[in-house]
Order: structure tokens, then C-alpha cells, then sequence
């Protein structure tokens, strides 16, 4: 059985844990010692082990063979020693490991505002502000560390929705409300399950490099939240375009690579009623 380890067991790292633990065997971190109980049922083992902590990850990838970095930052201002700092802390360990694959979950953030237009894995990064770019970084950080024995698969995720995480409560405090804008820049989503399916299928195939995780059917905020709120009996959105609105992140991001590759959506489609 092949030993495995997630750094950072959220939303989603919980999810891929439930399904590797019935045939792998995982190891799950925590910088919280008081969720060790609680991972305790989806992994065989848990270690609490902060991403800088460049000891306490050696001594955690001696006998591993997979390495799944899916840790989010806790706050805006925590970028960089979240996912910068523990992606050149796992780096300079797997120089001294056995480790022969490492898959990280980024962000499509890295294509920053293209006005709506359609952006592939060959799409130059131009991250729109700081964050933007420390996950820009990171993703070089780790790219960097492939080679004929190590495998780095990058999946660059939309928007992250799935059972606790449903999109009426994401937006549901929008009900009703004015926001700034038309509401026709491009949303870009990915179904839980799809990610851990996607995790599992890079894992299997050892994919490397860098591949778009987000839905397959292109959708606008507005269209977005107007399927949300009727499939919930909500009031609508009100747009004003006067305002400009000011999200940075404006791209339809293609998954066309990584459809390519073999894998099939659960959820090619938005699904309103998660």
C-alpha cells in the first residue's frame, strides 16, 4: 500500500483524504492540534506540522511516495508564508526524500483580469495584485523541483463549491442587493468532487505540469447568480454598471487540457442546488 501525505487538510484536503484512505495509505497535516481528533477518521495518521517547518516535513516524507499541497491561506495578508514559503520549505526537503510525486492545488487567479477573454495553460500569468503573484511564485517554486523522478502536477482551480459549501450560501447575502458592475464577467467553478476526482486521476496517470481545474460550460457572474437565487426562491441581483466593478479576476478559463489527458467531469455544468 502505498503511503501518501496531504499538507493542509481543508475543504478539500479532508474530501481526497475519505477517498485515498480506502486504498492508500494517508497521512494528513494540521497546523491546529485541536483537529486531530477530528481528521483522525478520514487518515491513518495525523501530524501537526507547520509548512515552514522544514525538520518536522522531513521527518514526515521519510517512507512517503505522493505529496498532495492543498493548504489555504487564513487571511489576505497570510499569502505568502502560506503557500510561498511551505512550497521552498517542501522543496529543499524532497532534494533528501523518497517522494516521486507532488501535486498542488493553486488557483486560475494567475491569469489575473483578461477582459472575459478565453485563457489556456499557455496563457502567460499577470496576476492582478500581490496575492496573484506569490501563487504565481509558488507554482515556479514547485516547477522547478521536476525531474525524471519527480513528478510536479500543478491544477489551477476556479471557484470551490460542493456539499457545506453550496453556492446559495456563498452568495446568498447578494440576494437582493445592488452590485457594481454588468455582471458579465466570466465565472469559473469546480465541483468538489471534481477536484478530488481530478487529484486522484493526476495521481494515477502522474501527470505533470500545469492543468486548468474549473467547470467546462462557460457561464457569467450574472447568469451565475440568476440560476442560484431562482433555484432558491431569492430576489435577483440589481447591476449597476455606472460603478465599474472591481473584481481582478475576469477570464474564461479552459479545461480542455486536462480533458485531453483522459479525465471526465462529474460536474461539466454548474450545479445550482448543491
Amino acid at each position: 500500500m502505498a503511503n501518501v501525505t496531504i499538507l493542509g487538510c481543508g475543504y478539500v484536503g479532508q474530501a481526497v483524504a475519505q477517498r485515498w484512505r480506502q486504498l492508500l495509505m494517508v497521512t494528513v497535516t494540521t497546523t491546529t492540534p485541536d483537529r486531530i481528533a477530528e481528521l483522525a477518521s478520514v487518515a491513518q495518521n495525523v501530524q501537526v506540522v507547520n509548512g515552514n517547518d522544514e525538520a518536522g516535513l522531513r521527518s514526515l516524507l521519510h517512507h512517503q511516495s505522493v505529496v498532495l499541497l492543498s493548504v489555504g491561506a487564513p487571511h489576505a495578508n497570510a499569502y505568502e508564508e502560506t503557500y510561498l514559503q511551505t512550497a521552498k520549505t517542501l522543496v529543499a526537503v524532497l532534494k533528501q526524500s523518497p517522494v516521486n510525486q507532488v501535486i498542488y492545488t493553486g488557483s486560475y487567479a494567475v491569469y489575473g483580469d483578461r477582459q472575459g477573454a478565453w485563457v489556456d495553460e499557455t496563457t502567460a500569468v499577470a496576476p492582478a495584485n500581490r496575492n496573484g503573484e506569490i501563487l504565481a511564485e509558488t507554482e515556479q517554486v514547485l516547477l522547478s523541483a521536476a525531474s525524471d523522478s519527480l513528478k510536479v502536477c500543478v491544477l489551477r482551480l476556479g471557484g470551490i463549491y460542493g456539499p457545506g459549501r453550496g453556492l446559495v450560501k456563498i452568495f446568498g447575502r447578494a440576494a437582493g442587493t445592488t452590485r457594481s458592475g454588468n455582471g458579465e464577467d466570466a465565472a469559473n467553478w469546480v465541483h468538489l468532487d471534481d477536484i478530488v476526482g481530478a487529484i486522484d486521476f493526476a495521481r494515477q496517470q502522474s501527470l505533470t505540469g500545469i492543468y486548468n481545474l474549473v467547470g467546462s460550460v462557460p457561464i457569467t457572474t450574472r447568469e451565475l447568480l440568476e440560476r442560484v437565487f431562482a433555484a432558491h426562491n431569492l430576489p435577483n441581483v440589481r447591476w449597476d454598471a455606472a460603478q465599474t466593478s472591481t473584481r481582478p479576476y475576469n477570464a474564461k478559463v479552459s479545461n480542455q487540457k486536462l480533458r485531453d489527458a483522459g479525465y471526465q467531469f462529474l460536474y461539466p455544468e454548474i450545479v445550482e442546488t448543491v
